[in-house]
């Protein structure tokens, strides 16, 4: 499994834009293929930065994700709209047993 963090923090003034904007991007993204888990969540300690968490089956289908033109979009428009620039980290990840 491949997981994506990520966080862009907004100005004061585009906090709401950047929220709509993440969560129809969030939204959209939970119906493509390979998508196991896609969300977004305001930090506890900064109520202007959004921070995404991802799960995807395989980097292809990651790949996919980045290659939707929505999703080019999306960062397109975050980017005016952010106070500092955007964070990504991508992760293979290998399960582990449960407790």
């Amino acid at each position: 499994m491949i997981v994506v963090t990520g966080s862009v923090t907004a100005r004061e003034d585009s906090f709401h834009e950047a929220r709509k904007l993440s969560l129809e991007h969030v939204h959209r993204s939970r119906n493509e293929q390979g998508c196991i888990a896609h969300a977004v969540h305001i930090d506890c300690e900064n109520s202007l930065r959004l921070v995404f968490i991802e799960q995807w089956t395989s980097r292809d289908a990651l790949a996919a994700h980045f290659a939707v033109p929505a999703s080019r979009d999306f960062v397109r428009a975050l980017q005016p709209l952010a106070a500092a620039n955007p964070t990504i980290e991508i992760y293979d990840a290998t399960g582990v047993e449960k407790l």
